[in-house]
């Protein structure tokens, strides 16, 4: 089981994770409960229960680089392309917009 913590704006915003089911991302209820939460993408509104799928939720697989800069990632750090939860974990935690995504190993 890998799992990461995702921040919306610096704020620990939920837990995402892989197992042998598939995928699971769920809120902070911290964050829930906070003033003037906003969800970290339109297909994944704010809920307390978590959102279950089989396959990489496709917001998150969006935030993968793609061209030449995922060919210099996987090329460095020897990723395997078809790990897409594994290049999540490893080039999403300075991504461009609102949500970064860090390894909970890496804490």
């Amino acid at each position: 089981m890998r799992q990461a913590k995702v921040f919306y704006q610096d704020k620990l915003s939920g837990l995402i994770t892989e197992n042998d089911e598939g995928y699971f991302f769920v809120y902070d209820y911290k964050y829930l409960e906070s003033s003037n939460p906003k969800p970290i993408s339109l297909t994944l509104p704010l809920q307390k229960t978590a959102y279950e799928s089989k396959i990489l939720f496709p917001f998150f697989d969006g935030l993968i680089p793609e061209g030449w800069l995922l060919n210099i990632a996987i090329d460095n750090w020897k990723i395997n392309p078809r790990d897409r939860f594994g290049l999540l974990l490893s080039l999403c935690k300075d991504c461009i917009g609102c949500v970064s995504i860090i390894a909970k190993d890496n804490e």
